[in-house]
């Protein structure tokens, strides 16, 4: 599946209770975990002592932030989508959101969407985005819920 490309209203809507698609894989590494940590000044031990974990963690191993991982999504949603004859798109909210799994570091993510809704508002195009964080090779999820954004078409 493709990147799909959208340029209106219309477009974006005849793509209702549709997949999307699902972006590339990405690697969730010590180093990028460690930028994250010093971004967001969370330097909680499970995160980024990596001796620590392997002897204390019941997972053995350093893990991703919940965080680090949505903000990941950005990222592989312009992989998944190209949205084109924009005055400006904003972030509106996230809905329902779970953390199921954690991110092992030397995990890879990929983001897989569904457009589960979709409302004109005054020329807005307001979606809500069905979304899964997978965790390859794993069956649960990292991550899922409903992201709302705004889409401000040229008229």
């Amino acid at each position: 599946m493709g990147k799909l490309i959208v340029n209106s209203y219309d477009e974006m809507a005849s793509h209702l209770g549709q997949k999307l698609g699902e972006s590339e894989w990405l690697l969730v590494d010590q180093e990028r975990i460690n930028l994250f940590a010093d971004a967001t000044l969370d330097h909680q031990w499970i995160h980024i002592d990596e001796k620590k974990a392997a002897e204390e963690s019941p997972y053995k191993s350093t893990i991703a932030h919940g965080y680090l991982t949505l903000s990941l999504l950005p990222y592989m949603w312009n992989q998944i989508i190209e949205v084109n004859n924009l005055k400006m798109m904003v972030n509106y909210g996230m809905d329902d959101m779970r953390f199921g799994k954690p991110v092992l570091t030397g995990s890879r993510i990929r983001l897989v969407t569904t457009l589960a809704k979709i409302e004109n508002l005054r020329g807005i195009c307001k979606t809500a985005i069905r979304f899964q964080i997978e965790i390859e090779g794993e069956k649960k999820p990292a991550l899922e819920g409903t992201a709302t954004f705004l889409y401000y078409f040229n008229a």
